[in-house]
């Protein structure tokens, strides 16, 4: 088997959690997702692809899921097996520092010949401090690296100079250098997110476990659509913002996708997949234009669709969403019940027009309308956190039909960090946030901290870290409640949840007590004996994960589409060969 020229590899966010004990908390309850955060970026899957479209061939690994999935699986025994000209390691979001520079590691270590390239918004944001560590030789920034990347793999393949690549931060023995953050693409018609390209490669590598995108989704095959590169909103803890991509990404304005290159997305998801499409970026952010050019290029969804808005949407939005897609689900992050706080979040709507919009959807057909809210925002107080749970009482009582729920709440901690280059990030006191990691290096050491306290990287001038803390596993005890007593939860699920949060209570006072033991010895002997509980406590605290799934039949995927799929793909590959 031909050796592949690029090795992608996703790593878990801390890459001896099968070792370690850490209480993770609720950080990714409301995500598909585990603690360890497996699911790759979906640039991995657009990068790709477009090397293969330029005959490189590439291999994704995702050493999170494998390692996952067997404790017996060893990713060193695997990366030592690989010859490829460069590994290639997201750090996109800041919570896989530790594993990723770990896996970078791991790659020098054992291939100390072959260059270690990173990329991301958060190693774009960290590129000078990144690459003075020995395991980093290479860093691509921006939110579009596919060219970027095809011009480095050749320069690699040829023995070529490196400083005319556009992005990219290198080194060499006269020191690091820092390309110009040249290559921002205004259009997106090279970008495509090809799951074709991933069943081929199943194939081609014999390897299904390193694909699959995060823990259990042969049994739930959501899958993505992008719209848009960068964003038209700010919201102050985000590093996607507009702020964030004009002041270190480049991107002036966003870029938005053909709607017709989306729709095509939508239906060849379709082909392979029962599984629901999540539209992800707010279809009218370029413009009811481009929602109806969506609309009407896509004709009938063959897939159950899931849109996200980033404020309300007016009635019409809804009448076109279900002529093409009858049984549609929303979703929208309000954060908060309090205007105010939601106002100081960068979210300038009121419940009230929300509340608007939810009715207009449910009344056209919308199957479930999904309602998220955050705990560690600026303004919000512990008892404006149980405000927010007496509002989602209020939600799940207006919106029942027939005593049935159409309104799906949930309440998560904004977790683990403030996002690098996010406005919050940048000027922290401005928005009442207190932060305790600014580096890499420090937000890496933080994420080996043994419970989801600790590794926080705020407080805000309204709550202090033990008190985001205590409110998140109040809420979500209330909140549990609430949904048993509205039909949402059934007794059991609802217990097992109860147990879980009051578990997690008594570990993050255990750890707390373990932590104040002067003696280092003793106390990483108590904390590793506290794995065992550990573990039990770290998947689904505040909710039961699955409330996320949307119900689907027995059959999954669509295998004699999926094998179509990869019949197409390996002709093309051989078409391109041949010529």
């Amino acid at each position: 088997m031909r050796q592949p020229d690029l090795v992608l590899l996703h790593a878990p966010s801390v890459f001896d959690f099968r070792r370690e004990s850490i209480l993770y908390g609720p950080i990714s309850d409301v995500v598909p997702s585990m603690p360890i955060f497996e699911m790759y970026p979906v640039g991995f899957t657009s990068m790709a692809s477009y090397l293969e479209k330029n005959n490189y061939q590439v291999r994704i690994i995702n050493l999170a899921h494998r390692m996952l999935q067997s404790d017996r699986y060893d990713p060193a025994a695997t990366i030592a097996k690989l010859r490829p000209r460069a590994f290639g390691i997201d750090l996109h979001w800041l919570p896989h520092a530790q594993g990723a520079l770990a896996v970078a590691q791991l790659c020098k270590k054992l291939h100390p010949d072959i260059p270690v390239l990173l990329g991301g918004f958060s190693s774009t944001y960290y590129h000078e401090e990144l690459i003075e560590r020995p395991e980093v030789d290479l860093v691509l920034r921006g939110d579009s690296t596919e060219d970027p990347l095809l011009q480095l793999m050749r320069a690699l393949e040829k023995g070529l100079p490196l400083h005319d690549i556009p992005n990219l931060t290198w080194k060499d023995d006269a020191g690091a250098h820092v390309n110009p953050l040249s290559y921002v693409p205004k259009d997106l018609g090279a970008f495509a997110i090809d799951y074709g390209y991933v069943m081929h490669s199943v194939v081609r590598y014999r390897d299904l476990m390193g694909v699959i995108p995060f823990l259990g989704w042969m049994d739930y095959p959501i899958t993505t659509a992008l719209t848009c590169k960068g964003c038209l909103n700010t919201c102050n803890t985000c590093g996607g913002s507009a702020f964030t991509s004009r002041r270190f990404y480049g991107r002036e304005r966003a870029a938005f996708r053909d709607p017709k290159d989306l729709a095509r997305d939508v239906h060849r998801i379709a082909e392979f997949s029962h599984g629901p499409v999540f539209i992800l970026g707010d279809l009218r952010q370029a413009g009811d234009e481009y929602a109806d050019a969506f609309f009407q290029a896509l004709g009938k969804a063959q897939s159950r669709l899931m849109v996200e808005l980033f404020e309300p949407a007016p009635r019409s939005f809804y009448e076109k969403l279900a002529r093409v897609a009858p049984d549609f689900t929303v979703e929208i992050s309000m954060e908060s019940h309090d205007d105010n706080v939601r106002r100081a979040f960068g979210r300038h709507y009121t419940a009230e027009a929300a509340e608007a919009s939810i009715a207009d959807a449910l009344d056209l057909g919308c199957a479930r309308f999904d309602v998220f809210f955050m705990i560690g925002l600026p303004e919000q107080t512990f008892e404006s956190v149980l405000g927010t749970v007496d509002y989602c009482e209020h939600l799940l009582e207006r919106f029942s039909r027939g005593g049935t729920p159409r309104v799906l709440p949930f309440l998560s901690p904004l977790a683990p960090f403030l996002d690098p280059g996010s406005p919050a990030f940048e000027d922290p006191e401005r928005y009442g946030y207190r932060l305790f990691h600014r580096t890499v290096e420090e937000h890496r050491q933080a994420l080996l901290s043994p419970s989801w306290k600790y590794v926080l990287n705020y407080e805000t001038r309204w709550m202090s870290r033990d008190e985001i803390v205590e409110s998140t596993y109040e809420a979500g005890l209330r909140l549990n409640r609430v949904k048993q007593r509205y039909g949402l939860l059934d007794a059991p699920t609802a217990d097992a949840v109860e147990e879980r949060i009051l578990r997690a209570r008594r570990l993050m006072q255990q750890i707390d007590d373990v932590m104040s033991i002067p003696d280092e010895r003793r106390r990483q002997l108590l904390l590793a004996a506290l794995k065992p509980q550990v573990d039990t406590a770290n998947v689904s605290t505040v909710c039961d994960k699955r409330e996320l799934n949307l119900p689907m039949g027995l059959l999954k995927i669509h295998w004699p589409g999926a094998v179509r799929t990869v019949l197409s793909r390996m002709s093309a590959e051989i078409r391109r060969a041949v010529t």
